[in-house]
């Protein structure tokens, strides 16, 4: 079993910045690609970014490219998704994922999840 734990959100100004961070713990060995997602309240889950397992390769939605960035974080097992200029759309819950499939944007595709963690982005 895997087991990721994001943290990182709060309530952040339009046009600020926020780093989100997802711990991953437990049969790591079974993870080759982690994501990001996230849903805004009465929308659909939405993919982020994804990152292979080394931090080697990265993918962020074309609608997020230059804004959010993902990278592994300084602490062990750990992946952060960093976001810049933010907007009110932005707000919503974050979730990171974890499964084999490299890269990928398709929920499906993700075997473990986290609880997620609370972006607001007002002033």
């Amino acid at each position: 079993q895997v087991y990721l734990v994001e943290s990182g959100g709060g309530l952040v100004q339009p046009g600020g910045s926020l780093r989100l961070s997802c711990a991953a713990s437990g049969h790591t060995f079974d993870i080759f690609n982690m994501g990001w997602f996230r849903r805004a309240p009465g929308k659909e889950r939405e993919f982020v970014a994804a990152i292979t397992w080394s931090g080697g390769d990265t993918f962020v939605s074309d609608s997020l490219k230059g804004r959010f960035t993902i990278s592994r974080g300084n602490a062990k097992n750990t992946f952060d998704l960093q976001m810049s200029r933010l907007k009110p759309d932005d707000a919503g819950w974050y979730y990171c994922a974890a499964g084999r499939k490299l890269l990928t944007p398709e929920p499906t595709d993700y075997v473990n999840w986290g609880l997620g963690t609370q972006v607001t982005v007002s002033s």
